[in-house]
C-alpha cells in the first residue's frame, strides 16, 4: 500500500445524518469517508449500496440531512455541478457516437472541443488501452473495452470524487481483475476519493482502504480493509462474505497490488 495515493485531489466526503426512503423502505446513512482513499461500500441486495452513490452524486435528494463534499453542503446542487464522476454497471455510453466522442462529453456536453481538449481525450485513450480504437462505435468494443470508454472519461473531467457502481460486475475474473489495477492506478496517480460499490469481497481486498458495510438500510460498520478481511469486521459482514468467499479472498491477498 506504499505507493497509493495519499494526498492529491481527492475530497471528504460525508452523509450527516442522511434519512431516504421508497416507500415504506426507510434509509439512514451517517457516515465520512476519508479524502483521497478508495472505500468499499458492500452490504446484502437492497440494504442502500446504490441509493448512497446516488445521494452523493445527485440523482437522489435526502428527505433529511446533508451531503457534504469537501465540507461544502451540495444538497441544492445538481449532479452536473458536483465535483463527482460516476461509473455505472451499464457504462451509460451513446450507441451513435464514436469513443473518442463518448470519452470527450466528459469535457463538452456539446461535444465543442478546444485542442487542448483533444489532446487530453487522446492521453485518456492511450492511458486505458484504446489507442487505435478512437472511431469505433460502442457495438463494436467487448464488455471490458466499454467500461475502458467510461473510466476515460473519468480522466478528461478530472473531478476530485469518483463514484463506482459495480461497473466490473458483468466481466470475467481476470478482466476484472484487470479493470481493478487501473482504477487502482489511476487513483495512485490522481489521488481522488473512490467509493466502490461491489459484492465481491475479492475486488474489495484487491483495491480497498478501508470498508463501509449496509445492512438494513444503515451504516453497520466501518473500518479498514486489513481488519475486515482478516475477521475483524461485524459479524453480520463475516455471515455476508460467507466462508467460501473468505478463503477465496485470502489467497487473493498475495495479488492484492501494493
Amino acid at each position: 500500500m506504499s505507493d497509493r495515493a495519499t494526498g492529491g485531489k481527492g475530497m471528504p466526503v460525508r452523509l450527516d445524518r442522511v434519512s431516504f426512503s421508497y416507500g415504506e423502505a426507510p434509509l439512514g446513512f451517517d457516515v465520512a469517508f476519508t479524502a483521497a482513499q478508495i472505500t468499499a461500500i458492500m452490504g446484502p441486495s437492497g440494504s442502500g449500496k446504490s441509493t448512497l452513490l446516488n445521494l452523493v452524486a445527485g440523482f437522489e435528494t435526502p428527505q433529511a440531512g446533508r451531503v457534504l463534499i469537501g465540507g461544502a453542503d451540495v444538497g441544492a446542487a445538481p449532479p452536473a455541478a458536483r465535483p463527482v464522476s460516476m461509473v455505472f454497471q451499464e457504462n451509460n455510453l451513446f450507441a451513435h457516437l464514436s469513443v473518442e466522442q463518448n470519452v470527450g462529453l466528459g469535457r463538452s456536453p456539446s461535444l465543442r472541443l478546444a485542442e487542448a481538449d483533444r489532446a487530453a481525450i487522446a492521453d485518456a485513450l492511450v492511458r486505458t488501452g484504446l489507442a487505435g480504437k478512437e472511431k469505433r462505435l460502442p457495438r463494436e468494443l467487448s464488455g471490458g473495452e466499454r467500461q475502458r470508454v467510461a473510466l476515460a472519461r473519468v480522466l478528461v473531467r478530472d473531478r476530485p470524487v469518483l463514484l463506482l457502481d459495480e461497473p466490473f460486475a458483468s466481466l470475467g475474473p481476470a478482466l476484472r481483475d484487470d479493470m481493478l489495477d487501473l482504477v487502482a492506478g489511476l487513483h495512485a496517480e490522481r489521488g481522488m476519493t473512490v467509493l466502490f460499490v461491489t459484492h465481491q469481497p475479492q475486488d474489495a481486498r484487491r483495491i480497498a482502504e478501508q470498508v463501509v458495510f449496509l445492512d438494513n438500510g444503515a451504516v453497520a460498520a466501518t473500518g479498514t480493509a486489513d481488519d475486515f478481511f482478516a475477521g475483524a469486521g461485524p459479524e453480520a459482514f463475516q455471515r455476508y462474505i460467507g466462508d467460501n468467499a473468505g478463503h477465496a479472498v485470502s489467497r487473493d491477498i498475495a495479488r492484492k497490488p501494493t
